[in-house]
């Protein structure tokens, strides 16, 4: 990112600096950040749309109670899984982490792999109306009995610019858009200002290991996740909260078909892999979509990637008190990580 661009669009680099790390499942985004909040006087907010419920641990890769010790870590453990935390929340909670972090001095580094947390984060989400459970259940139902291409019919009669946006089988958003017309009494097309991040400067760093390299990874990290647990954690959670949506996450969705005895234990191994490897290659084209990234060849725990780094955030830090020397001047951390978030 241009040094001198800021989180609304402004020029003058006299905004506090907030670092966001994109990048695939797998790609070392958790022992990058560790090592920059360590060196920057940083603090971490997490980006995973999983990661914020509690109790779900292996099937996320949430950074090691050793590793939250190191410093303080935002965002992770804050719902139940049976408490939706839809987009919306995580922007609200993630700026008000960000807005805090700086206030005491610190360097925000936001890291994470869900594309539509971090774009809401950053650009704010169109003011639709809250979620109506029971409208949204009766959409389902009719999608069920008559497919999705019925919920794309209906949308393109209520708001015919988005539905010509949303793919005919994204059951989701057709519900979402729907439910915007029927109960905000207008088209999404008609309501979709936005709210965005202001106040900061935002560098953004992506991590682009080497494809087979990362595949190589994320079929070992699948099969650690198996191996630690990972169907007995799915039916705990099963038991305490029955099939709640967050169950459907990667990792766990092929648990619970173990526990249904749909899938033998190698046969859900396998499918959880090749559904990372698919993910992987989802979250790198959503990624791409971003604008002014610095895209760094290799893996996060890699010595060359945090030098790389290291040297980005260094000069964003120091062109931000050379425009503005009331803006703290990060640098190695001299108290004690509070508790994690």
């Amino acid at each position: 990112m241009s040094p001198s661009q800021t989180a609304n669009g402004g020029s003058a680099a006299t905004e506090p600096l907030a670092v966001l790390l994109l990048g695939p499942t797998g790609s070392g985004k958790t022992a990058l950040s560790l090592a920059l909040g360590e060196n920057f006087n940083g603090e971490i907010v997490s980006c995973d749309s999983v990661a914020v419920y509690r109790g779900m641990d292996l099937g996320t890769a949430k950074p090691t109670a050793e590793e939250r010790a190191r410093l303080p870590h935002h965002l992770i453990d804050v719902a139940g899984p049976d408490q939706p935390f839809t987009a919306g929340a995580y922007s609200r909670a993630a700026r008000a982490a960000l807005a805090d972090i700086a206030c005491r001095g610190r360097l925000p580094i936001v890291t994470g792999g869900t594309g539509l947390y971090l774009r809401a984060f950053t650009d704010g989400l169109f003011a639709g109306p809250e979620r109506q459970e029971p409208l949204r259940e009766r959409l389902r139902i009719s999608a069920q009995k008559r497919g999705a291409a019925w919920l794309h019919r209906l949308l393109s009669r209520l708001d015919p610019s988005t539905a010509a946006r949303i793919h005919a089988n994204d059951t989701p958003k057709l519900i979402r858009a729907i439910e915007v017309c029927l109960a905000g009494r207008k088209p999404m097309s008609e309501v979709m200002s936005r709210d965005p991040l202001t106040g900061f400067r935002l560098l953004r760093i992506g991590l682009n290991p080497p494809r087979q390299a990362l595949y190589g990874r994320l079929n070992h990290r699948a099969a650690a996740m198996f191996a630690a647990g990972l169907v007995e954690e799915t039916r705990g959670l099963l038991e305490r909260y029955g099939p709640v949506k967050a169950l459907d996450s990667l990792g766990y969705r092929q648990a619970m078909a173990v526990l249904n005895g749909t899938l033998t234990l190698p046969a859900a191994i396998e499918a959880a892999q090749q559904g990372h490897r698919n993910y992987a290659k989802r979250q790198l084209t959503w990624f791409r979509r971003e604008p002014e990234v610095h895209w760094i060849e290799g893996f996060g725990n890699a010595a060359e990637t945090t030098r790389l780094t290291k040297e980005l955030v260094q000069i964003n830090l120091e062109e931000t008190a050379t425009e503005n020397p009331a803006i703290h001047d990060f640098g190695t951390r001299t108290d004690t990580p509070g508790p994690s978030k």
